[in-house]
């Protein structure tokens, strides 16, 4: 991403500006009022797909960056054909070299689904509680995104002039398969207006234990690429008085179980090699031991099986497969004529979708079955490079905050917009300094909720670890 001289440059100035920046810090920040108030009215904007209005949240982001005094030159609205409220928000920071890349902070301000009678709270009104933030989007991510937008006012009102510029893109569509993704489409139709060397974007981040201790702070370098498939089984059908073995619903059922008892192999990466060097020192025990055995050889299998017992390492390990929607017959008293199955697929890094298509039709083994690929929405994932540049800022600006807390790169078996960035050629990592419990804040379920501390940490990690990278 960096040009070598760049990195030795970056790095021998990097220990004086993150060291001026631990003694810069104020005992009361002026600015976190004003933080506090962006990210709650960007909470209280709803963003669901059903009635909410990315392309409002968007703008209402962008009066925080013209009252900062940025031109109307550097902040560019985009809203999609035909999509009118799925727009988002792109803006500059000029840097003072012309030829270094950019850093680009991306999020998503699009949220999950929620229903007011389900709730104990109202979901898109901000409330503090117990030392939580509640509401829909105070974890994933609009945190972040509240965060990345303060950056950008804090850097222009204290006259920052970074050596790369600066930029923000606000997003909408991730959360909603079926919806457009504006990360997507601004990598397909506006690629310039977002080129940079790197991206920050929503991760797995920081990792609590039940006690509220901090374990470890997760990076982000590789995700997976989610795509369905789809089982079909057709039969002329007939009366159900009178069954045959010929049975649409029956070779489907094969189908499927045969998925439920195939694994993929064990495959490694930078990422979830980092991850499991990383954390078999935190772990230790019979797992910290297995980790290091399958870092050396991910063919042991007996180590293997004690990592599996684990969901979260069982999904990082692999690509999996798992059955998600059954529809079948036409009547009650009916043979039926046709069986379907939607087969859900978190296919490792790199590996092509056509190559997990041929798989599983070697893994049913009946030709009665089908198997199609129904949609494809973006590009293969593709892992993001690790290299000093990248990790000793992290570490440095984490052991500012947080000394002794180990930092550890993963693979995330879920997906992020970054499924667009590193295919554009933008490698893209995931973290935000945000601590977050055991029980993942209840991201994308009821009463969704994130430490007030956790956030105000998080801030403070963005705005030393952005400025870092900017003068690299």
């Amino acid at each position: 991403m960096w040009t070598s001289a760049g990195l030795v440059a970056g790095l021998a100035m990097l220990a004086v500006l993150a060291g001026g920046a631990a003694r810069a810090q104020p005992v009361a920040d002026p600015g976190l009022q004003r933080f506090h108030d962006t990210y709650k009215e960007l909470v209280e904007t709803n963003t669901t797909l059903s009635a909410g209005d990315c392309t409002l949240a968007a703008t209402r982001m962008a009066a925080h960056l013209r009252a900062a005094g940025y031109p109307e030159s550097d902040i560019h609205i985009f809203v999609p054909p035909g999509h009118p409220k799925e727009g988002g928000l792109v803006a500059v920071l000029h840097g003072s070299d012309p030829k270094a890349k950019a850093v680009l902070m991306l999020a998503h301000v699009d949220v999950v689904e929620a229903r007011r009678e389900d709730w104990t709270r109202d979901p898109f009104t901000l409330i503090e509680e117990d030392g939580y933030f509640y509401g829909r989007g105070t974890s994933d991510m609009k945190a972040e995104a509240a965060i990345f937008v303060d950056n950008m006012v804090r850097y222009r009102e204290e006259g920052f002039r970074p050596k790369r510029s600066l930029k923000l893109a606000l997003t909408c569509g991730e959360e909603t398969s079926s919806a457009l993704n504006g990360a997507g489409w601004l990598a397909t139709h506006e690629r310039d207006l977002i080129d940079a060397g790197m991206a920050l974007t929503e991760g797995v981040g920081g990792d609590l234990d039940a006690s509220g201790k901090r374990v470890a702070l997760e990076v982000l370098a590789a995700e997976k690429t989610s795509q369905n498939y789809v089982f079909e089984a057709t039969n002329p059908g007939g009366h159900s008085s009178r069954p045959v073995p010929d049975n649409a619903i029956y070779h489907l059922v094969r189908a499927v179980d045969a998925v439920s008892r195939y694994e993929f192999p064990v495959q490694l990466d930078d990422a979830n090699r980092g991850y499991f060097t990383g954390m078999s020192r935190i772990v230790g025990g019979e797992a910290g031991q297995a980790m290091r055995a399958v870092v050396q050889n991910p063919h042991d299998t007996a180590a293997v099986a004690i990592l599996d017992r684990n969901t979260d390492w069982h999904a990082m390990l692999r690509t999996t497969c798992v059955a998600t929607l059954l529809e079948a017959g036409h009547a009650t008293n009916a043979l039926p004529q046709r069986a379907r199955a939607n087969i859900n697929c978190r296919i490792f890094p790199g590996v092509p979708r056509e190559e997990v298509e041929a798989q599983l039709v070697k893994i049913i083994n009946d030709p009665k079955v089908s198997v199609t690929i129904p949609e494809v929405r973006g590009p293969v994932a593709q892992p993001a490079p690790l290299s000093p540049a990248i990790m000793t800022p992290i570490e440095t600006v984490a052991h500012q905050l947080w000394p002794g807390v180990p930092v550890v790169t993963s693979l995330e078996p879920g997906a992020s917009d970054a499924q667009f960035m590193n295919p554009a050629g933008i490698p893209t990592y995931g973290l935000d300094g945000i601590f977050i419990d055991p029980d993942g804040g209840h991201i994308h379920g009821l009463n969704e909720r994130v430490r007030i501390r956790s956030v105000y940490e998080g801030r403070t990690f963005l705005y030393r670890l952005v400025k870092l990278y900017a003068g690299m």
